[in-house]
């Protein structure tokens, strides 16, 4: 169960960078430009989840927090910026070196934010922070060249999953005894 939740965590951190490579698909991004920002985003989502966690061992280590209740305040957080960022529209812009780093940055913040409380789903850190590297990445470049042949209504669809998968897992990790 481990490694499926992992996986359905890291599908889920995926579809923001999914929804605005889609967008930013739509306006013809030269084929180098989407393999540099794909893995420009899958090495930004294993950096944020490997920051997130040390900061959150660290704070640990001064706290004794349940981490279970962080991973759930982390959960909540996410679920509230991708539900309000459910109406927001996606400006056109070209993808220099800085656009293609800010990109991957602005994707990434979630997995910072999940890896403060990651310890409480698995202890294999890097495993997870792989995975993530591995489905953002992918997502980013599947966004890119669907969006070159979808129309635009498809990004809100697509957030909408996302939020439904976070919700479940919210929903599990409450439920779920210590």
């Amino acid at each position: 169960m481990e490694i499926i939740t992992i996986i359905l965590l890291g599908i889920s951190l995926s579809l923001d960078a999914f929804t605005l490579s889609l967008a930013y698909g739509l306006l013809n991004i030269p084929k180098k430009n989407i393999i540099l920002t794909s893995i420009s985003v899958g090495i930004f989502h294993f950096i944020m989840t490997t920051l997130g966690h040390n900061l959150g061992d660290l704070i640990n280590k001064i706290v004794k927090i349940n981490s279970k209740y962080v991973l759930i305040l982390v959960l909540i957080i996410i679920l509230i910026e991708m539900i309000k960022s459910l109406n927001e529209e996606f400006e056109e812009h070209n993808l220099n070196l800085i656009n293609i780093i800010i990109f991957s940055l602005l994707v990434s913040f979630d997995s910072f934010s999940l890896g403060i409380g990651l310890i409480y789903i698995t202890n294999k850190i890097i495993l997870s922070a792989i995975i993530f590297t591995f489905l953002s990445a992918t997502f980013t470049f599947l966004g890119f060249l669907l969006g070159k042949y979808l129309n635009k209504s498809i990004g809100k669809k697509v957030k909408i999953i996302g939020i439904i998968l976070i919700f479940i897992l919210l929903m599990y990790f409450i439920c779920k005894p210590y």
